[in-house]
């Protein structure tokens, strides 16, 4: 499922192959909640988009994409993007939650697509001490695979584990009868945040954190993998429906074009 904004560039351009730029690449299975866009749009075809309807070019563009839309896409706004902008480049970082139902939960078929599913209980404190070790600057050449030209050296900003407090479908007062939990009461969520992601990174991270959690492997294991940024069998991604691209920050607008610059560059450690 795809949540979207869309930033429109105007061009004077009549004519132009029209090239959609994403903030965050997800694999197939992989769901978005806020994902970030911007197109190249001529301002004469943004002006036909109008027709009879009374409202503005961008307004129309909207309902016309709106309309257009399968059910697993949903378009939250479109706006005229400021000077500089790149939805991938100008990106300050990004968020992603895994979510995983154990054995601690009753499973809830209706999150089939949305949270994988285990009949065991992982162990969130050994989850957590390795979800620590990849805070900071790091090659993550054992979890990630590189683009042409690109590196797998990404900043990871926050990563930890954590479980969803049950709650009451209804709140205090209702009654036993009313005592049906939420639908995400029990999951397990891991929510990490870096500058950006390299191809399978969260995944694979999941999936390595996963086994230390049921105990095939040990936190001693997964800090040798990120000393040694080998990529190899033992790390490779777990399924994607259970992982969301929850959201994207951007830098103030007159610093849009400078950051875009910045992460242009190839990094090294």
């Amino acid at each position: 499922y795809r949540l979207l904004h869309l930033a429109v560039i105007v061009t004077a351009q009549p004519q132009h192959q029209t090239r959609l730029t994403v903030a965050g690449r997800t694999d197939a299975g992989v769901h978005a909640t806020h994902q970030v866009c911007h197109v190249d749009v001529p301002d004469q075809t943004l002006g036909q988009c109008v027709g009879h309807m009374n409202l503005t070019p961008v307004q129309a563009l909207q309902t016309r994409l709106s309309r257009m839309m399968p059910d697993d896409i949903a378009i939250h706004g479109i706006s005229v993007a400021p000077a500089g902008f790149d939805a991938r480049f100008s990106a300050l970082e990004r968020t992603y939650v895994y979510r995983i139902a154990d054995a601690r939960v009753p499973w809830d078929p209706r999150l089939k697509d949305f949270a994988w599913r285990t009949d065991r209980e992982l162990d969130i404190a050994q989850m957590n001490a390795a979800a620590a070790l990849t805070l900071g600057l790091h090659d993550f050449g054992s979890f990630a695979i590189a683009n042409p030209g690109g590196t797998t050296i990404r900043e990871v900003k926050t990563a930890y584990w954590q479980r969803v407090p049950t709650r009451p479908l209804l709140g205090p007062g209702m009654g036993e009868r009313y005592h049906t939990p939420a639908v995400e009461s029990g999951l397990l969520c891991f929510t990490i945040v870096a500058d950006a992601f390299a191809r399978n990174m969260v995944r694979s991270l999941v999936g390595a954190c996963v086994q230390v959690g049921m105990g095939k492997r040990d936190v001693d294991w997964f800090a040798g993998k990120m000393r040694v940024p080998l990529r190899e069998g033992s790390t490779g991604p777990i399924a994607p429906q259970g992982l969301t691209l929850e959201h994207i920050a951007y830098p103030a607008d007159d610093e849009l074009a400078a950051r875009a610059e910045r992460i242009r560059a190839k990094r090294t450690l």
